[in-house]
């Protein structure tokens, strides 16, 4: 039976307080200085240097500035790391990622309204009705969403299609689209409960399609169709390659076989086993493009392949949960960085399955591995390109300990020739699908 806090129980807290000598010198810190100011270790910093024994050569980092697409700048960034070194472009080459952004926000709202209409049969405050009217769509994404879409429409260097002010500060743009989407959801499900012909529904679908590609032109530019790649490479050699399609250039300048490389997570919690596939329930933004599928394995081994791509010459797209124990400025994540279970004389240790299935952690970013530190061939430390420019960390760079990856990181992409022969065969299982506010299911 629950009870409401009466006035002894405060003198009891009072007096508890009373008694600590330190209170007040803890009192004062805190409110000068605040949590993490009072609760930092410095020595954590001392075993966070910036070198390591593998420690691949990637060029200058990006930055998707006010924007949620580090998936999307996560992902291109392997990909133009791959380009840098068949191709020796120079340090500063990037891929488009407006040019992707275009087109994702195209495919999820049409996969917005697929699910609209889908559930349009259950009342507004089912769980999954509420769900998708909650974010109609976001910036964030997932390794096979941005997969999905390169495989539909391919990739254009930056030049082709540079950044715009909506692509580069994104609220203004969600917002409006968002209203949009939830209007037409509104309309959409008016239609289903009329007993509208299919015919009409695809037609009305359409007309709303139309209007989300005359938003997307007016804010981001129209995508090219075929474009010139100019370029001098780092030799100052010219080059010049012309009337390319985004396919074509992703082809020849790429080269992936995208169905290689394969979601490799590491969800320790009761429901999802490991060595089992999963998937996730409306969760993607191509109808009927590639499905958001992950391989769920122990930590070990999900360290080990992440270190054989690193190992072969290739950096490595992961996912992990970014605000947790990290210093931004100086480029660091480790789980000693702060003590404040220490500062307030609590507790607060979780599990990294406890912090999933309590809500207190789970993916809310995407970078790039770029080394990794082996001692005794055991990895201490990690090198991580991020996409925040080079005010921040190491000229862009971060430093990850080996112990803040074990307990913050959820997912990274690999080659699947990396992966053990009983995992590859493991990958061709149908999924487990999992609810759609999962948190593997977030959208970094």
């Amino acid at each position: 039976m629950t009870k409401a806090i009466v006035q002894q129980q405060l003198s009891k807290f009072k007096d508890a307080l009373q008694e600590r000598p330190e209170h007040k010198v803890l009192e004062r810190t805190i409110t000068r200085n605040g949590i993490l100011a009072s609760a930092a270790d410095y020595q954590a910093e001392t075993k966070m240097t910036p070198v390591f024994s593998i420690d691949l050569d990637t060029g200058d980092v990006a930055n998707q500035k006010q924007s949620g697409r580090c998936w999307m700048f996560a992902a291109l960034n392997t990909m133009r790391h791959e380009i840098k070194n068949k191709f020796n472009v120079p340090k500063d080459f990037e891929l488009s990622q407006n040019y992707t952004y275009f087109w994702d926000k195209l495919e999820k709202a049409n996969y917005f309204y697929e699910n609209v209409l889908a559930t349009a049969d259950l009342p507004t405050f089912d769980r999954k009705v509420a769900w998708l009217m909650t974010t109609p769509q976001q910036d964030g994404g997932q390794w096979d969403m941005i997969v999905a879409i390169i495989q539909k429409y391919g990739v254009v260097p930056k030049a082709a299609m540079p950044e715009t002010y909506n692509s580069s500060k994104s609220s203004e743009f969600n917002s409006t689209f968002n209203l949009k989407l939830r209007k037409d959801a509104v309309a959409l499900r008016k239609l289903v409960a009329a007993n509208t012909p299919a015919a009409k529904i695809a037609a009305f679908k359409e007309e709303l399609l139309n209007d989300v590609y005359r938003m997307l032109a007016y804010s981001f530019g129209e995508p090219p169709a075929q474009f010139d790649f100019e370029y001098r490479d780092a030799a100052k050699n010219y080059h010049l390659d012309r009337g390319l399609t985004p396919t074509a250039f992703f082809e020849k300048y790429v080269g992936w076989d995208l169905a290689d490389y394969v979601s490799i997570i590491n969800g320790p919690t009761a429901d999802k086993p490991y060595n089992q596939m999963y998937t996730v329930e409306m969760l993607g933004n191509v109808v009927d493009g590639r499905q958001v599928r992950h391989l769920n394995v122990d930590m070990e081994t999900f360290r080990a392949v992440a270190i054989k791509q690193l190992q072969s010459g290739e950096s490595v797209w992961f996912g992990c949960d970014v605000g947790q124990e990290s210093d931004r400025q100086k480029g660091i994540m480790d789980t000693t960085l702060y003590h404040k279970g220490e500062l307030f004389d609590i507790d607060l240790k979780m599990t990294k399955a406890q912090r999933l299935d309590y809500a207190e952690s789970l993916m809310t970013h995407a970078m790039v591995l770029t080394g990794v530190d082996l001692i005794d061939d055991k990895p201490t430390k990690w090198k991580v390109e991020n996409s925040w420019g080079k005010k921040v960390g190491n000229d862009g760079f971060f430093v990850m300990s080996n112990a803040w990856m074990n307990e913050y990181c959820y997912q990274v992409v690999v080659n699947k020739k990396h992966l053990p022969a009983k995992l590859q065969e493991i990958l061709k299982e149908k999924p487990t699908v999992l609810a759609p506010w999962d948190p593997m299911g977030s959208l970094a």
